[in-house]
């Protein structure tokens, strides 16, 4: 029923997982400051970003999107925003809170929500989906949208476990990095300024 090429399919999405991105800085800045659940928590957010654009590709309001400026520089804009505020989150918080990060956790349900809307609220992440997928269905085959839809939840299930594992990679550094105070306060300077960056490119990027 599902006619995918899933050797070469999992092969170029682990590859495309492993770049490091604004998915990656967010999970492990996260795991670092708060642990393990907060790095997995966010990660499971961010693969479920992917699975509400698994559902708009299916549908193809991925098209619709690309198609429409208004709706896509709409999406840009809100995800550039998003990132932006995270970023100056890392930028702004004084050195006795990124110390004592352990100790005033944010509850795990709203690390998901940071993970989640940091993909939702990326237009090119549905405009990769329809580009990325359909190379991946096999020729004439007569389910292309079932298999559309379970490539993309695949390619979730993919990003999962490769970001949960760096979620716990990360925290357990955690420890270290709170001993040694000022390494953490550069490490967290820098994720923030990456995310800056992030949403500034994300921002000025024209539609596709």
């Amino acid at each position: 029923m599902i006619e995918v090429n899933w050797l070469l399919f999992v092969a170029a999405s682990l590859v495309l997982i492993a770049i490091p991105g604004q998915d990656m800085i967010l999970v492990m800045s996260r795991s670092i400051a708060q642990g393990a659940v907060a790095g997995v928590a966010t990660a499971a957010g961010v693969c479920s970003g992917l699975v509400v654009h698994t559902v708009v590709a299916t549908l193809g309001l991925g098209a619709l999107i690309q198609a429409s400026s208004f709706m896509y520089f709409g999406l840009q804009l809100a995800g550039a925003l998003y990132l932006a505020h995270l970023g100056l989150q890392l930028l702004r918080a004084p050195q006795q809170q990124l110390a004592m990060a352990g100790s005033v956790a944010k509850r795990p349900s709203r690390m998901f929500f940071d993970g989640a809307l940091s993909n939702i609220c990326n237009p090119k992440i549905a405009v990769f989906y329809l580009a990325f997928l359909p190379q991946f269905v096999a020729p004439g085959a007569t389910h292309a949208t079932l298999s559309l839809f379970v490539l993309g939840l695949a390619f979730a299930l993919l990003a999962l476990l490769v970001k949960g594992p760096i979620g716990f990679g990360a925290a357990a550094l955690s420890g270290w990095l709170r001993a040694h105070p000022q390494s953490l306060l550069w490490l967290f300077r820098a994720s923030g300024l990456v995310l800056l960056g992030l949403g500034l490119q994300l921002a000025l990027q024209q539609p596709l």
